[in-house]
């Protein structure tokens, strides 16, 4: 059964830490990037989320992080816990970021 709580580590070499889900799925913790287009080092951000706690393990989340300490832009990952047959987890995940513009001309580039 898929279990949130703990460090996860993507193809790009981004870290994120996840705190103890509680009885109702909810969730925060720190997502540590490793790609940025921002000027300012890069800092771990907070990052808040649900999961659903479904009976077969294989549960659907999301979480959004505020990366506040460096960029004015937020993110938001949805995606899909696997536990494979050899027991190990892997998360499957989308995500979309938005980038603070200067106008409202400029909304068509903001989201990426």
């Amino acid at each position: 059964q898929c279990n949130l709580t703990g460090w996860w580590e993507n193809d790009l070499g981004s870290r994120m830490h996840v705190s103890t889900v509680d009885n109702q799925g909810n969730f925060s913790g720190e997502y540590h990037t490793a790609v940025s287009s921002a000027q300012k080092p890069i800092k771990p951000s907070p990052l808040v989320g649900s999961q659903h706690l479904d009976e077969d393990g294989q549960c659907t989340f999301g979480f959004t992080v505020n990366w506040k300490k460096f960029s004015d832009s937020t993110a938001v990952f949805v995606g899909q816990c696997f536990a494979r047959d050899n027991g190990e987890e892997v998360l499957q995940t989308s995500w979309l970021l938005r980038e603070k513009v200067d106008s409202q001309n400029d909304d068509w580039k903001a989201t990426r």
